[in-house]
């Protein structure tokens, strides 16, 4: 008997996951093991998982399995938020950065991980409160975002009580080291090993003179603070919009380590995925 005996499944919402799913299926049955799935995402695919709530899907999972791209997973990991329960991801798709395994590798992976044959890797999310009330969670970014048509993102970035600059751009975004593959990329932020355990402050067309990115220690205290000058703000946590921010708010943000646990196989690294992904193929040689 294995160490898996329920095995959780989330899904890419308009990807074709009923291959990888059958696959799955087939393994747990020989095994005596239990599939779940959402119940919005399983009922319009015709399969034996079970469709439970996302309180049931988590509390009863061993194992959670992510089908789809990034994504996917990220939800996968805010779902699982605190908990021990280790995340396989499984691209479905396009190439991502998050996910250890293609369908073809599903099989084997299962049995690797029935029979306790792999690692896992903690990662980093950041947390805050918006001015409403509502608290978010984010394992990739937090952002606030210039709305179109209105001022630029005026923002305060205090570090254990003192202000250390003011940024003014279309965004200002503080990553986790997953993020900083995303959205704090594609603002010239550097990218960052998994393994480190920090913060990166950021802006995106930065309208100031200063516009480095800092790398905080997670036991610094940070704050951002919209100034006067500010146009009201989008707050994106992980992308989505979830909330506004106006001229006088300010979100204390909270980093939670280990908030979530990633199944590693050991078949690739973090540095070959970002090669293939951001597809380095080199760099330039100096004659």
């Amino acid at each position: 008997m294995g160490l898996v005996h329920t095995v959780g499944l989330v899904l890419h919402p308009r990807r074709d996951s009923a291959d990888a799913i059958e696959t799955i299926l087939n393994w747990a049955r020989g095994r005596d093991v239990t599939v779940l799935g959402l119940r919005d995402e399983v009922d319009r695919i015709a399969c034996d998982a079970v469709a439970v709530d996302p309180d049931e899907l988590v509390d009863r999972s061993q194992l959670l399995v992510s089908l789809g791209g990034d994504g996917t997973m990220l939800r996968t990991m805010r779902l699982a938020e605190g908990r021990k329960t280790p995340i396989l991801g499984v691209n479905v798709g396009r190439l991502g950065f998050l996910a250890e395994i293609d369908v073809p590798d599903l099989p084997g992976a299962l049995t690797a991980i029935d029979e306790n044959k792999y690692t896992v890797e903690p990662r980093l999310a950041v947390s805050t409160v918006l001015p409403d009330g509502e608290k978010v969670i984010a394992f990739n970014d937090i952002a606030l975002v210039r709305i179109p048509g209105d001022r630029m993102a005026a923002v305060g970035i205090t570090v254990e009580g003192h202000r250390f600059v003011q940024y003014a751009a279309d965004a200002v975004i503080v990553s986790t080291p997953t993020g900083s593959t995303a959205y704090s990329f594609s603002a010239g932020g550097p990218i960052v090993s998994p393994t480190v355990e920090g913060l990166l402050v950021g802006a995106s067309s930065a309208h100031s003179s200063f516009n480095r990115s800092l790398l905080l220690s997670l036991d610094e205290r940070l704050e951002l603070d919209v100034l006067p000058t500010s146009g009201r703000l989008a707050v994106e946590v992980d992308g989505p919009v979830r909330g506004y921010v106006n001229a006088g708010d300010s979100l204390l943000i909270k980093p939670l380590p280990g908030a979530a646990r990633v199944v590693r196989l050991g078949q690739t690294t973090f540095y070959e995925r970002a090669r293939r992904k951001l597809r380095v193929n080199g760099s330039a040689e100096v004659e």
